[in-house]
């Protein structure tokens, strides 16, 4: 279950949720990729050599051993390089209820904001233009007297504003 659904009071409606863009995933998935590549060529190497043929033919036996232990270490580097961006990217969420703003960032250290719709004073959108063609922007929470909060790197930025706008624009025609 996540953060927002667990903070959810009774009565509170969930109405948009977003998390990072999968741009965030990139340079994780390069870096596991050099290491990957890495790795299999250092396997592939140590088990030609081990039959007697390849580059390291002649080397020897510890050698080869070696070969094999680094490359199984990168491969390993390899796989906790992407898990850690997927962990990283699924550890943010950000959350629009009938009451709320709900935002969640981090892993192990977990910084999160609540605030209620009536203190939001303005939401900021900042867009690249890859972020505009992708669809990913920075957004920039500022609550009555506080400071903004920015939020980088988050999937459909425009969306969420204009779901945060909606609700702010009901909760002040209700209360009027």
């Amino acid at each position: 279950m996540s953060y927002v659904e667990k903070s959810l009071v009774p009565g509170e409606t969930l109405l948009y949720q977003t998390r990072h863009h999968w741009m965030v995933l990139i340079g994780p998935t390069l870096m596991g990729l050099l290491f990957g590549v890495l790795a299999v060529g250092l396997l592939a190497e140590s088990i030609a050599a081990r039959n007697g043929k390849g580059m390291a033919a002649t080397a020897s036996p510890v050698g080869i051993e070696a070969m094999t232990v680094f490359g199984v270490f990168l491969l390993v580097v390899a796989i906790v390089t992407l898990a850690y961006g997927i962990a990283k990217r699924n550890a943010t969420e950000m959350a629009v209820t009938n009451k709320r703003v709900l935002i969640k960032t981090g892993m192990a250290s977990r910084r999160t904001l609540d605030l209620m719709l009536s203190r939001v004073e303005s939401i900021g959108v900042e867009e690249t233009v890859f972020g505009r063609m992708l669809g990913y922007g920075s957004v920039i929470v500022r609550g009555t007297g506080g400071t903004p909060e920015p939020f980088v790197m988050i999937a459909h930025p425009q969306e969420f504003r204009r779901a945060v706008q909606e609700q702010t624009g009901l909760e002040r025609i209700g209360s009027n």
